[in-house]
């Protein structure tokens, strides 16, 4: 039985077509008719020579010749090796691996494994609706604490009210800043120090985590260190009015941006890479409300327009736009009243919208945002202030 099936050794490739000793030796002597087309052809190919022994030759006859058992066959593009265990492709083995979730008491809690997150796209994960664990309080406060962030706007929104408090009490800015500048040392310190100590980042976490991000927690620094150093920039080197107004866009224009952005801006073509026209829109919307209840009311109530202010109630052409269409000797060129107050009003949410959309070299925020924001209203108020 085993002669009978007996497998040679090295076997034989066999061509499609038959060589011409091949077909001599099966003893078929039927030839088709051949044309003169064909006759030509075949007059012009050269013969084959099958007792050729040249090294190239021998070479490709080894190679065919090679039994498929002995060589590692090449997979054609698109297709996987599967593992033997799981029966699933090895890439979707692994990927399962990394967004296993984590097992308590060998118990699943829904919560994706911190293991699996690489601080590459933590900013992106840490806004899911899903919590990474990293953040204890996150976990059992998903909607509150970590979906829609409610601790963290409200600390942010509080900053905008506290400035205007302060304002009507006629706290000048001259007096805020070095506070500011008090109050950053030391909290920046202590993010320093957390990033050091792995025992001391989960002490703060657990007493400051409903205040931050996930990405925040091992992968950058906490956000009020931005917001201080953005406040005080805009207290510190601009005027009074467009310092005030930029730490107001910060507070109100940013939350409404992430409120709005998360809630409806599927909805909305977007902009960027985490910026939606949703939220765009809503800051712009909630900029001009700002600057129309600052200088329209708030301003006018309290201290009225003073010496230190940029804006002070009129907007007016430049003396070369001036001089151009013959309006230096008239008061033509300046408007005043509500129509400057809409057209500030206006910029004002442009200005915020811009400075909230802008990834400044990926600066957070909370610093870009009064510093663009500032900057945007004081060169427009020294061009038509």
């Amino acid at each position: 039985m085993s002669q009978q099936y007996q497998i040679p050794g090295s076997p034989r490739i066999i061509a499609p077509t038959p060589t011409p000793s091949e077909k001599l030796e099966s003893g078929d002597t039927y030839f088709a008719p051949i044309t003169r087309s064909t006759a030509k052809k075949t007059s012009s190919a050269q013969p084959i020579d099958e007792d050729s022994d040249s090294d190239l030759e021998k070479r490709a006859r080894t190679r065919s010749r090679s039994p498929q058992t002995t060589a590692k066959l090449r997979r054609p593009s698109g297709l996987q090796s599967v593992d033997s265990k799981s029966g699933l492709p090895s890439s979707t083995r692994a990927s399962k691996q990394k967004s296993e979730p984590i097992k308590e008491n060998g118990v699943t809690n829904g919560h994706l494994s911190p293991t699996s997150a690489s601080s590459s796209y933590l900013r992106d994960l840490s806004r899911s609706p899903s919590p990474l664990g990293l953040i204890p309080i996150h976990r059992h406060w998903r909607s509150f604490v970590h979906r829609h962030e409610i601790p963290r706007k409200a600390l942010h929104l509080s900053i905008g009210f506290f400035t205007l408090h302060l304002y009507t009490r006629g706290v000048q800015p001259v007096s805020i800043h070095p506070r500011l500048l008090g109050a950053l040392i030391p909290v920046a310190s202590v993010d320093f120090l957390r990033h050091r100590s792995a025992r001391f980042n989960g002490v703060y976490v657990r007493v400051l985590g409903a205040f931050m991000r996930e990405s925040e927690v091992n992968d950058s620094y906490n956000g009020v260190i931005w917001y201080l150093l953005g406040a005080w920039i805009a207290l510190r080197f601009y005027p009074k009015d467009v310092g005030v107004m930029s730490v107001l866009l910060l507070s109100w224009c940013d939350t409404a941006a992430s409120t709005i952005g998360r809630a409806y801006g599927r909805y909305t073509p977007r902009i960027r890479k985490g910026k939606s026209l949703a939220g765009s829109a809503a800051a712009a919307i909630v900029g001009m409300v700002t600057a129309g209840v600052f200088w329209g009311f708030v301003v006018p109530r309290y201290w009225g327009y003073e010496n230190d202010f940029l804006f002070t109630g009129t907007l007016s052409l430049p003396d070369v736009a001036k001089k151009q269409l013959n309006l230096i000797s008239t008061d033509r060129g300046i408007i005043g009243g509500w129509l400057a107050l809409g057209v500030m009003s206006l910029w004002s949410g442009f200005v915020a919208s811009g400075s909230e959309l802008i990834d400044l070299w990926g600066l957070d925020d909370n610093l870009t945002i009064p510093v663009l924001s500032g900057l945007g209203l004081w060169g427009f108020l020294k061009v038509f202030g």
